[in-house]
């Protein structure tokens, strides 16, 4: 591994730990040249299908189109960088253990919108307003309803409410 720093060819690994959910190796490395210290990470390199688009072409899959689509829906919501780590996660090894050469980029979608209805339920409704082309407010009051009846009632305490109840409570 080169220094990150100085170039140099040799450094030797100080700290070995696994990261995240087990799938990767967290490494503490230093340069035998200018003794920098950093830090690299080692995952297993997979071969994920192919995306087949809404216009029939296919495209490699891309894990920063992935995640830069829920960080996009995440934005500024109270969802912590590990928390949005693993659900890209478990939603790249659902497109693994699919065992498909190619996968429907309507099936991604639909497991991106079950994370994030699990996460926040701004970013859902956010994330389902662009997927599904909202046309209208309707259509978002719409799966605001069908979202808040189909919440769990452990995960309805955990989230704030997308609309005041007809009470006027919130």
């Amino acid at each position: 591994m080169r220094c990150p720093f100085c170039g140099a060819q040799d450094t030797k690994v100080i700290d070995s730990r696994l990261f995240g959910e087990g799938d990767q190796v967290r490494r503490r490395r230093e340069c035998t040249v200018c003794k920098e210290r950093f830090t690299t990470y080692e995952s297993a390199e997979l071969n994920l299908p192919r995306v087949v688009k809404q216009d029939g072409s296919r495209v490699p899959f891309d894990g920063r189109k992935l995640s830069s689509g829920m960080m996009r829906a995440l934005e500024k919501r109270p969802v912590s960088t590990d928390q949005i780590d693993d659900a890209l996660n478990r939603i790249r090894r659902k497109i693994l253990a699919s065992g498909e050469r190619e996968v429907d980029s309507r099936q991604i979608g639909e497991w991106v919108m079950d994370e994030l209805r699990a996460l926040d339920q701004v970013a859902y409704v956010r994330f389902a307003s662009v997927y599904r082309s909202f046309e209208d407010v309707n259509a978002f009051r719409e799966e605001i309803e069908r979202l808040e009846t189909q919440l769990p009632p452990d995960a309805r305490r955990q989230q704030l409410n997308l609309l005041d109840d007809e009470n006027g409570d919130s």
